[in-house]
């Protein structure tokens, strides 16, 4: 079906621009079941606890265990892609998404729990490089950065959606263990809520174009041709299909090999991405919308407040992320990057300090006078840096810094190390929290000191490639 529409060529500036978005909304479906899927644990952890009986180490790697299905998913479609195309791997992803949620809620046992997860987790690898590779293809350089953030936009609406969906069903039922509808847990119905945009999703993806980069990699100029004239309009099409084909290799279609360096392990280029993809996670940011909810009970908040709190914060989320959405094509992108990761760094020592004046009040952790409100603040604050910096602009530069040659074995390479360093982070913070002269204060110390560590790498090695075509990307 879809290449029957490739062929329908609107005959305006306007009405391509249509086209472009139309085609980036539904690709960006992936990045809302990225966050969806990320944050729906958030408000299951208790349920997790109690239905699996896991204690602080089981219970994270119930949270974390999605993200190895993260790193193999991220490895596998930055490949897999080169050889099947961007659009195949996120109808592959739907189809997980599906699998992942309604097994996520029917599990009874940690290691169905785990597998299933796993499985989510390997959509949620692939959507999260494949979507902005496929619409940093589509796009033109003019509104690239801009339409690549709605990635980013798509990630913390449903992040959103999930700590709504949560709070209203925690709400309904007064705790996520409680039964709802046909009398089953709470924390079930949390997980199958996703059934609902995974579906819309695999849907949605039947009626778009593969990218024209991949069609030329491949051979099909004729079919290159004619998404490229639907988007960017015939005048251009030709040119554009001449300058995709020059820039990829004569002697070998993309491959992974593409990625290395000799001695170096990896290209230059690739290096800079792991870099990016690494400092993205080191500086805690998936501590707040994994466990959001275990935090701020820690320090005295009830479970309905802790939820309510992340919806709050994951609204900020949203603001931010659009005001890296009218900045990025403005600005550039090393500047948002370079004062998201000082504001980070200022915030995350507030943090650390405010929780290192934590007390114990009948067995709970509790902040004492003003310092609850001042580390409430702080973590938005972090939040509001992070999504308006970092958050986006990450994966907009993934998308794009790539040469046409190497951009899926790069996208797999940085993406693999994304997703690892997440699972780190997730995984080790509940054993930090449990850890009395490490707990939240060292934790949020560490992530202080790799957000200041990354102001000097986003200095030194970060290339700015605002305005740049695809095709002028080097390694």
């Amino acid at each position: 079906m879809s290449d029957a529409v490739t062929h329908i060529q609107p005959d305006s500036a306007d009405a391509r621009m249509s086209q472009v978005i139309l085609i980036t909304a539904v690709a960006t479906i992936g990045g809302f079941l990225f966050g969806f899927d990320s944050g729906v644990i958030n408000g299951t952890v208790d349920g997790l606890k109690t239905a699996f009986n896991a204690e602080d180490i089981a219970t994270g790697f119930n949270v974390a265990s999605m993200l190895l299905g993260c790193a193999v998913g991220a490895a596998l479609a930055g490949t897999m892609s080169d050889a099947f195309g961007r659009r195949t791997m996120m109808l592959v992803a739907a189809v997980f998404f599906i699998v992942s949620a309604w097994g996520s809620g029917i599990a009874h046992s940690s290691l169905e729990f785990i597998v299933y997860r796993v499985i989510g987790g390997v959509a949620v690898g692939a959507a999260s490089v494949m979507s902005p590779a496929y619409i940093s293809e589509v796009a033109p350089s003019k509104y690239r950065g801009r339409l690549s953030s709605i990635q980013q936009v798509a990630i913390i609406a449903g992040l959103f959606c999930a700590a709504l969906s949560n709070y209203a069903i925690a709400k309904a039922t007064g705790s996520s263990l409680s039964p709802w509808l046909f009398g089953v847990a709470a924390w079930r119905w949390m997980f199958w809520i996703e059934l609902i945009p995974a579906s819309i999703f695999l849907f949605a993806l039947l009626f778009i174009p593969e990218s024209p980069r991949f069609l030329v990699a491949k051979g099909g100029m004729d079919k290159a041709r004619d998404v490229l004239a639907r988007l960017s309009g015939p005048a251009a099409a030709d040119r554009k299909v001449l300058e995709i084909r020059n820039s990829l290799a004569a002697d070998h279609k993309p491959s992974l090999r593409d990625a290395f360096g000799g001695s170096a392990v990896f290209k230059g280029i690739v290096w800079i991405g792991i870099g990016l993809a690494t400092f993205q996670q080191l500086v805690g940011i998936n501590v707040v919308f994994y466990y959001g909810a275990v935090l701020w009970q820690a320090v005295g908040f009830s479970e309905s407040n802790a939820l309510l709190i992340n919806v709050i914060t994951n609204g900020a989320s949203i603001v931010a992320v659009f005001i890296a959405l009218a900045l990025i094509d403005h600005v550039g992108r090393k500047p948002l990057l370079w004062v998201g990761s000082i504001g980070m760094t200022v915030t995350l020592a507030i943090l650390a300090f405010c929780f290192s004046k934590a007390v114990t009040v009948d067995g709970a952790v509790s902040l004492p006078g003003s310092y609850g409100l001042i580390a409430l603040l702080a973590a938005n604050a972090y939040v509001i840096f992070f999504n308006s910096s970092w958050g986006p602009v990450m994966w907009v530069a993934l998308g794009e810094m790539f040469p046409n040659q190497i951009r899926g074995a790069g996208l797999a390479v940085s993406g693999f190390f994304q997703w690892i360093s997440n699972f780190a982070i997730t995984m080790t913070f509940p054993i930090m929290l449990g850890i009395a002269w490490i707990g939240l204060q060292g934790a949020y110390l560490f992530y202080a000191i790799c957000a200041l560590i990354s102001v000097f790498f986003v200095m030194r090695y970060v290339r700015e490639t605002k305005g740049l075509e695809l095709e002028e990307m080097t390694d």
